[in-house]
């Protein structure tokens, strides 16, 4: 299974909201491409579900990984220019599942900063590389993200006590999703490359272990020469849909 070819972006995005399972996520996949929305003008904030407690690589107590991880990511979205950043609480890292409880969380965040966009991970495992884009807390935050889009958030008969906080329904217009099969919406993010680099290193306890500029070049370059851009460039890529 995979997806259908990708609509074109929107030209009117104001407001997007990026929801993913792990402090990280959003920034080996998608840092590029966000800091070139701030630079358009674009405000956006993330959503991040976990505090990422199952992560890292070296004998650092799990204790103290939440608190670790939470600040990491901070750094990280600043270095991008992104400075609201969201997590969820009481969903552990490695076991998610699309739960009605975590669609109903999501549901409230998009009602709170009705974004025009949402970026999450692809809820369609890619079978031809089960690590990183498929691991299962991923393809769950993309299935409840996808839900939340359509219809919890737009339907005011969704999770009804959200109306009694004062978050009224509200559509989004469009989803953008990262790591999935086949992505065909290729972003030139040559520019951001060193803040694509700032903000991976600033997950120090993930990424210590990485040459993170050599990665960067690398993978990106890759995107970037698949999709016939000019040698040296940079891209990251992804699958875009309208949902109106």
């Amino acid at each position: 299974m995979s997806f259908p070819a990708s609509a074109p972006p929107l030209p009117d995005v104001h407001r997007a909201l990026a929801v993913f399972a792990h402090p990280d996520d959003v920034d080996f996949g998608c840092a590029g491409t966000i800091g070139g929305w701030v630079d358009e003008g674009i405000e956006v904030a993330y959503l991040i579900v976990t505090r990422g407690n199952s992560g890292g690589f070296d004998d650092t107590p799990r204790e103290e990984m939440p608190a670790l991880r939470e600040a990491e990511q901070r750094a990280a979205a600043a270095a991008v220019g992104v400075h609201r950043v969201e997590f969820l609480d009481g969903h552990p890292d490695g076991t998610l599942t699309p739960s009605v409880e975590l669609r109903r969380q999501i549901t409230a965040a998009i009602r709170r900063f009705r974004p025009d966009r949402v970026l999450t991970s692809s809820p369609l495992r890619r079978w031809e590389h089960l690590t990183g884009p498929s691991h299962p807390d991923h393809l769950a935050v993309g299935e409840a993200t996808t839900c939340a889009v359509y219809p919890d958030s737009r339907n005011r008969f969704a999770f009804p006590e959200l109306l009694a906080e004062g978050l009224e329904p509200c559509v989004v217009r469009e989803i953008w999703y990262a790591g999935g099969p086949a992505p065909d919406h290729v972003v030139d993010v040559t520019d951001q490359g060193a803040r694509k680099i700032a903000a991976m290193r600033a997950h120090r306890s993930q990424t210590a272990h990485l040459d993170v500029e050599t990665w960067v070049h690398e993978r990106l370059g890759m995107i970037a020469d698949n999709a016939g851009l000019p040698a040296g460039r940079l891209a990251e890529a992804f699958t875009v849909f309208r949902t109106e």
